[in-house]
């Protein structure tokens, strides 16, 4: 993430940060479990990864996107981003960590997962500066909030 646009000013977007950050610490530990030949560790790890980014995709996607979509210039950026989240639910979802492949698959989709975050927080996190309203913040915070009871 670039440290030169304000993104980081923006508490929604320091929330949505935060929370990239932590579930690519997660992803990472997993993947060095699985290096080690710890599975029972990979497991609760990737539990963990699950948990926290079905929280984290329904603030982005209820909030956020929601609002960048009323700018028919970002809907089909916003739906491409929403499609991966739904592609990576149903990888995990499925997910078996005895199966070597399967391991493999987890580590590159760790690696697409940083891809993932590197659209949003280098594409989509800028381009919200410029286009939302104080409203669609608002209407972004409060999905955030939704989706993350306290």
């Amino acid at each position: 993430m670039c440290h030169y646009c304000g993104c980081r000013e923006i508490p929604l977007i320091r929330e949505f940060i935060a929370e990239h950050e932590s579930v690519t610490d997660l992803a990472g530990a997993a993947v060095r479990a699985l290096a080690s030949g710890d599975r029972e560790r990979a497991r609760a790890l990737v539990e963990r990864v699950a948990v926290e980014l079905r929280a984290h995709w329904a603030g982005e996607e209820r909030g956020l996107f929601a609002v960048m979509r009323e700018n028919e210039e970002y809907t089909a950026y916003v739906d491409a981003l929403a499609a991966e989240h739904r592609e990576l639910a149903v990888f995990l979802d499925a997910l078996d960590l005895d199966s070597a492949g399967q391991r493999a698959a987890f580590v590159r989709a760790v690696d697409e997962l940083h891809a993932h975050i590197a659209k949003e927080e280098d594409g989509l996190f800028p381009a919200s500066l410029t286009e939302l309203t104080g409203d669609q913040w608002d209407r972004s915070m409060e999905a955030w909030r939704a989706a993350h009871p306290r």
